[in-house]
């Protein structure tokens, strides 16, 4: 399995900013996703979520209204759109990929529950 992220950089606060995750090597319909940030020296926060149908999302309360998560099934991607960044966003933010073949409408927030990781890509925010 592999969980590829892209789109990272640096982004002026209030801009925008869109990661994409690619996957390859498991059946993606059958994964809940998710989308974590990671600050140096913090643990690895929980950004957004979406169930493996598409259908239901949710968010961190830092990021409600500004960040939307989506998927593709038909493309293996899942993609996070951070409007409005703030500095406090920055980090290296990971997607995950959770198993959930019996679990069309579930989205899993706690980093324990995913079974595969990306490599991250760093965002940095600026004022």
């Amino acid at each position: 399995v592999q969980l590829i992220e892209s789109g990272g950089g640096l982004v002026q606060a209030g801009g925008s900013l869109r990661l994409s995750c690619a996957a390859s090597g498991l059946t993606f319909s059958n994964y809940a996703m998710g989308w974590f940030r990671q600050a140096p020296g913090k643990e690895r926060v929980f950004v957004a979520a979406i169930s493996r149908n598409g259908l239901y999302t949710r968010y961190g309360d830092s990021v409600k209204g500004r960040f939307i998560i989506s998927r593709d099934n038909a493309e293996n991607a899942v993609t996070l759109q951070m409007n409005s960044p703030k500095p406090e966003d920055t980090g290296v933010y990971y997607c995950g990929a959770r198993g959930a073949s019996n679990l069309s409408s579930y989205v899993f927030t706690n980093a324990d529950a995913y079974m595969y990781w990306g490599q991250g890509t760093q965002v940095t925010v600026s004022i």
